[in-house]
């Protein structure tokens, strides 16, 4: 018996779920972007030509030149994948051109895929793989007739079209055989088949020298053996597919070890977007990293997933998971961690979820976040009545993932703006935080706005429009916001009227009223007065004064208008009259 091959490292790279699900991409799109994205992470970025892209991938120059041509092109939504920079020696010396790809969104949707599946595995194996991974993740039971859906016929007069459900079990078939995919006949929901895809093959450590069959039969028109690729070694009627020995690999027996995954603590470059960030200036965890066995030696750059080109100290020691799951080796190779005591204590009512972390790096992570959320002022107390209420939201058996959950759910504050306030609680007052309040109101009235709208409703008040396009309701605000008319005055039909000088009545200035200005009683007793002679007014009586005397001295008050004496003279004469 000889000696067993290594496990070729796990090494993973996120791909946009856009490139597995459109049409618009070919199968051997996928399989291109997958190694020119973990090339990329290089710090050099990915400088590889296209027939040495293509001899790790087992294709010919021209199906990877035509996957590259495709991702370099926008899609049906404008989004480039890769964009590649043409560069030339001041000589005049072309040299191979730098690739890179886009920077993904934190919503946009992906699937991480092993680099090492893209080079054993056809192009078309590869897509069937990615769906079967992001619906195991997603929970969805997959039949073959869905995933025939993401199999599309790319020339022919069925361009454009799925394949059907028997060619989509073929393929399957086929990734089974790749030891890539376990398939569980009528183990699912109503007799359907279960997929469970697996990071690395489990079966990958094999005898050295025993041949491993191709799980792709040639297809038609495959393409026949690529002369002139790297190291001069010709493919084997590879039909777009992968190698045929253990030892050659895929036509790739290398690959860089920096890639995108969260798993490798080797990368020098930022976790991936969507992950959770590690803060580089953290005193939470105490880590002191070897910068020696960080360093990469000149001539030691990884290529191909089947060698390690950092060392390596810990070989046969176990990948440690979140989730407690299956062992493999684990790429942490530092000291053991050292946690502080008021961290330590601070997350003691999720002691019994942290126990269940395993992932050191997922370790760190917490208690880095923990630490920063301290130094930013955060008090102790608060960070501890968090996680009590927030675990006492969900079952433990909920929980599948008891790091991410830590990290995601537990410790993050929530609330507005306003740094006090605790998932709409002034954590200092116990009172309710206003502002989050009014975005809760403007939510809820957002919401039953285009609830209203949908059901064809006034969206302000709910009702039923009329013919004119508004409710009853809004007519009638709108009303009133309206100014009313105010009517003009008319002047009466008829002569005109005026009040009367002795008495102050109303009167028609008609006849003598007009030239008098008084009433008919008023002149009738006024033609009264003036028929008696009125007596001589003495010489001192001033015009307009009473005619009356109190005692022996003249009235100076002034007399009334139709009479000569005042008020209170008059008043004498009525009351002698009456006596």
């Amino acid at each position: 018996m000889g000696a067993a091959v290594p496990v070729r490292r796990q090494q993973r790279v996120r791909v946009p779920m856009r490139l597995v699900s459109s049409p618009f991409y070919s199968d051997v799109a996928l399989s291109v972007y997958v190694k020119v994205k973990a090339l990329a992470a290089r710090p050099e970025g990915c400088q590889a030509r296209s027939a040495t892209i293509a001899s790790y991938l087992g294709l010919s120059v021209a199906s990877a030149e035509r996957g590259m041509k495709q991702l370099t092109r926008p899609g049906p939504d404008g989004i480039v994948e890769l964009r590649s920079h043409r560069r030339t020696l001041p000589g005049g010396k072309g040299q191979s051109a730098l690739r890179t790809v886009r920077a993904m969104t934190r919503t946009e949707k992906f699937v991480w895929l092993p680099v090492a599946a893209a080079e054993d595995l056809t192009p078309r194996q590869l897509r069937a793989y990615a769906v079967i991974m992001f619906t195991e993740k997603m929970g969805i039971a997959l039949t073959e007739g869905e995933l025939a859906g993401y199999l599309r016929h790319h020339s022919g007069r069925k361009a454009g079209q799925p394949i059907t459900a028997a060619a989509a079990g073929e393929v399957i078939d086929g990734v089974e055989a790749a030891r890539w995919v376990t398939v569980q006949r009528r183990a699912g929901l109503q007799g359907r088949h279960r997929y469970i895809a697996h990071d690395i093959a489990p079966e990958a450590v094999m005898k050295a020298g025993e041949p491993v069959t191709d799980p792709a039969p040639v297809q038609e028109g495959a393409e026949q053996s690529v002369e002139g690729v790297a190291g001069g070694v010709a493919c084997l009627l590879v039909g777009e597919g992968s190698g045929v020995r253990v030892g050659e690999g895929a036509l790739a027996n290398r690959e860089s070890p920096r890639t995108d995954s969260p798993h490798d603590e080797c990368a020098l470059m930022s976790p991936a977007v969507g992950e959770v960030q590690v803060v580089e200036a953290a005193e939470a965890v105490e880590n002191p990293a070897d910068a020696e066995a960080r360093s990469e030696g000149e001539g030691r750059v990884a290529l191909r997933a089947g060698e390690i080109s950092q060392p390596y100290s810990k070989p046969n020691s176990e990948k440690r998971s979140s989730k407690g799951g299956g062992s493999s080796r684990s790429s942490y190779t530092g000291p053991q961690l050292a946690m502080s005591a008021e961290i330590h204590a601070v997350l003691e009512p999720v002691h019994l979820l942290l126990e269940r972390v395993t992932n050191d790096f997922v370790v760190r992570n917490i208690a880095r976040e923990v630490g920063r959320q301290l130094r930013e002022g955060t008090a102790a107390d608060r960070l501890k009545y968090r996680l009590t209420a927030r675990l006492a939201h969900v079952a433990l058996s909920e929980i599948r993932d008891p790091g991410r959950w830590l990290v995601g759910v537990a410790l993050p504050r929530w609330g507005c703006g306003h740094q006090d306030c605790e998932a709409g609680i002034i954590w200092r007052t116990r009172a309710a935080c206003e502002l989050c309040a009014e975005t809760v109101q403007d939510r809820y009235a957002a919401r039953q706005r285009e609830h209203r709208l949908e059901q064809g409703l006034c969206p302000q008040h709910g009702t039923r429009p009329g013919p004119s396009g508004h409710c009853a309701d809004c007519d009638l605000e709108a009303a009133i916001r309206r100014p009313a008319r105010v009517p003009m005055a008319r002047e009466p039909a008829g002569p005109q009227r005026s009040s009367c000088g002795g008495c102050g009545c109303v009167i028609f200035l008609t006849g003598r009223a007009v030239d008098t200005g008084l009433c008919r009683l008023c002149r009738e007793e006024a033609d009264a007065l003036a028929a008696v002679e009125p007596a001589a007014p003495s010489a001192s009586l001033v015009p307009g004064t009473c005619s009356g005397r109190d005692g022996e001295t003249l009235c100076t008050r002034r007399a009334l208008p139709t009479r000569s004496v005042c008020l209170t003279h008059r008043s004498r004469e009525l009351a002698g009259e009456v006596a």
